[in-house]
Parts: structure tokens; C-alpha cells; sequence
């Protein structure tokens, strides 16, 4: 009788409590999971392990730079990326940036925390998410970099602040884009703060897809007096 009542009440809760991985939809187990992604499709996620372009992260078979990148480089000291986004890796986030999974903001920042020490370089005044304009993160409910960001800050211990660097107004989602249309959409669309003057600013986003935004931010924190700008991303697209 135990043991009846036993298996109906884990069957009751396997019901109840159902959840699917978010990459392979399979029924997610409880012990072997980061956040709702199973164990094995995060073991899956594509790292970036080629040699990265110093300025924007897209992989390339040797060098420091792309050639676009030797062309016209971002305005950073440098960007990094933790891998791929496709696959596993383009699934997980988009559940993080659309789907309300939030909870994937501490294990992707640890992601990134490894690329960043495997650099070398963590000594920062503060970190910066990529704002979202008030009105899209009322719509949204919350800022995917942000969370990301103050993640980040958590294991790096150097302070998080938003207020930064702000977004002047709605514009199209980037993604939505062609590639030529992107720099134009972000050209003038970020307001740094006077308070960067001086200061070491880590930018983080979720994606990097042209460089386009991580540009528009950078030029707008230098322009106000930041001292130097470097960005990190949890994925890089090819």
C-alpha cells in the first residue's frame, strides 16, 4: 500500500511539476539540469574555440583581426564571446530574451566568466548592460542584458549600474534588420552618463550579431569621458 501511494504521489508530481528541456524538449530531469536546459544539451553548447577577432569576436582561422574588423574596428579594447550562436546555445537564449526564463542569467554569466579569465583582464570600475528603451522593457518585463550583466558582476565582484548608459528611444529589434540597416538603426540611439568619466566600462549583451550596437554603445560611453571600454557577449554569431 506504501509503495502504491509512493509511486502515485512521484507520478502526481511528475505531472503537476512537468518540464521540458528547452533545446531537446525531452522531459528535463530534476538533478541533471542548468536551469531548464538538461544536462547533456548543455554540455552540447558550441564554444567558440577558434582564435576570436579582437575587436568584434567573430571566430577566424588566425590573426587578431577580421577583415572587416582591419577595415573599421569597433571602439573597444577588445570584445569577447563565450561560443557559437546556433544550435543549443541560439535556443537557450532565446528562451532567456523571449520566453521569461531568467533563470538561465546565472549559468550563461558563468559562461562568460570563464572567457574573460581565461583573457586575463577583470579589472573593472563597473559594468554595463546594453540598455532597453523604458517602453519595450515595460512590454517585456525585464532586460536580458541586465540580468546577464548583473549576474557577471556577482562572480567578477565589481558593480553592476544600469544607469550608465541609457536608450534615447524605441527602435526596430535588430534582429529584424538586414545587416546594412543595423548601424543606422543604433546610430544615436544610446545616452551615456557623465558619471562613466574616467572609469574602466565592461559592456555586456546577450548576442552580437554585426557589432553594430556594442559599437553605438561604446562610442556613446568614450564620447562621454569613459577611460576605456571592452565588451563581453555570451554568444558570437559566424
Amino acid at each position: 500500500m506504501l509503495r502504491t501511494l509512493s509511486l502515485l504521489g512521484r507520478e502526481t508530481a511528475r505531472i503537476v511539476l512537468h518540464a521540458a528541456c528547452v533545446v531537446c524538449e525531452r522531459e528535463l530531469p530534476w538533478r541533471a539540469r542548468i536551469a531548464s536546459c538538461c544536462a547533456a544539451c548543455w554540455s552540447a553548447l558550441p564554444a567558440i574555440a577558434s582564435p576570436k577577432c579582437a575587436s568584434c569576436a567573430l571566430p577566424i582561422p588566425e590573426g587578431d583581426r577580421c577583415i572587416e574588423c582591419m577595415r573599421d574596428p569597433i571602439p573597444v579594447g577588445w570584445t569577447e564571446a563565450w561560443g557559437h550562436y546556433r544550435g543549443a546555445l541560439e535556443r537557450v537564449l532565446h528562451a532567456f530574451k523571449y520566453e521569461r526564463h531568467d533563470f538561465f542569467a546565472a549559468p550563461l554569466a558563468e559562461l562568460v566568466e570563464t572567457t574573460l579569465r581565461a583573457r586575463g583582464d577583470v579589472a573593472f570600475d563597473a559594468i554595463v548592460p546594453v540598455p532597453m528603451h523604458r517602453t519595450k522593457l515595460r512590454r517585456r518585463g525585464y532586460n536580458q542584458a541586465e540580468l546577464l550583466a548583473r549576474a557577471l558582476a556577482r562572480r567578477l565582484d565589481v558593480r553592476c549600474d544600469a544607469a550608465l548608459l541609457a536608450k534615447r528611444g524605441e527602435t526596430p529589434a535588430q534582429s529584424k534588420l538586414a545587416r546594412a540597416a543595423r548601424s543606422a538603426n543604433v546610430r544615436h540611439a544610446f545616452a551615456a552618463s557623465p558619471r562613466v568619466a574616467e572609469l574602466s566600462i565592461l559592456l555586456v549583451d546577450d548576442v552580437s550579431t554585426t557589432g553594430a550596437t556594442i559599437r553605438a554603445c561604446a562610442g556613446e560611453l568614450l564620447r562621454a569621458g569613459a577611460a576605456r571600454v571592452c565588451a563581453a557577449v555570451v554568444a558570437k554569431t559566424d
